[in-house]
């Protein structure tokens, strides 16, 4: 794995919104940005040269990060695998929730969903709405995402580290079901076993977190238990949050997650 970020680009708005989000986390890392578009191998739209895509998304970045290592490659291939691939060997991969071809009415574009089922690193999905000036941080900190039966040491850890990059809260959002059986009784639950059930899962959820709170002692955390489909919880906790950070076992809770989320989203895969 190198020490660096790679972001792809296509030209569009949503592209150069992803771009600079990942020069700002370039910048809070250290360490420098790569700039990629994948092009086909043949190219039959002249005057599009691909070479231009990336050369205007570096100088713009330039412009606004005067001190961002930054440098452009063009990719030749299919957007999916060569995003898949560059993004195996670096630290981070960022890119547009929806690419330059995609659909307004679709949320999630086809090399975002490819991306988010099977990289092999990190993966940050960024929507087009938070084009900004300059460095500007929402306000909530991060979100994680934690199953506290099986917690997900690579997410878990991004998001630790991120929170303590940036001087900034984690809510850990744990979410949780009443047993099967409940729902088919003539009664309602009873609040005292409600009570009982979700004090549990406070536990499960503290005893998950301990080993990344000594870990990174200076990150103040909020535990957050909810009775709510996951990606119904982290939907909402992303409208006021500068990243949210989920581990991925498999696309389908990620993919529902995107199709709702208010801002950043990093998949972190999780080791089998």
């Amino acid at each position: 794995m190198e020490r660096m970020i790679i972001t792809g680009v296509d030209g569009s708005a949503r592209s150069r919104t992803a771009a600079d989000w990942a020069a700002r986390e370039a910048l809070s890392r250290g360490i420098p940005l790569r700039v990629v578009h994948a092009a086909p191998h043949a190219v039959e739209r002249w005057p599009y040269r691909p070479e231009a895509v990336v050369d205007h998304a570096v100088a713009e970045l330039v412009r606004r990060h005067p001190d961002l290592m930054v440098h452009g490659r063009v990719l030749t291939g299919a957007p999916k695998a060569e995003l898949r691939a560059a993004g195996a060997r670096a630290e981070l991969l960022v890119t547009g929730l929806r690419g330059a071809g995609t659909h307004t009415g679709t949320p999630v574009g086809t090399t975002a969903a490819a991306l988010v089922t099977d990289s092999a690193g990190p993966v940050v999905l960024v929507p087009g709405t938070l084009a900004s000036p300059g460095p500007q941080r929402r306000p909530a900190g991060v979100v994680l995402g934690v199953d506290a039966r099986d917690p997900a040491g690579g997410a878990l850890d991004l998001a630790f580290a991120t929170a303590q990059r940036h001087g900034t809260r984690l809510r850990a959002v744990h979410t949780w079901r009443l047993p099967a059986s409940r729902p088919c009784l003539p009664w309602p639950v009873l609040e005292a076993d409600r009570a009982a059930w979700e004090d549990h899962e406070v536990g499960l959820l503290s005893d998950a977190l301990r080993p990344w709170r000594e870990k990174y002692p200076e990150v103040e955390v909020v535990e957050d238990v909810r009775l709510l489909p996951t990606a119904e919880a982290l939907a909402h906790a992303s409208a006021h949050a500068e990243l949210v950070v989920v581990g991925r076992r498999s696309g389908g809770t990620a993919l529902a997650l995107l199709r709702h989320a208010e801002g950043p989203v990093a998949m972190v895969p999780t080791v089998p």
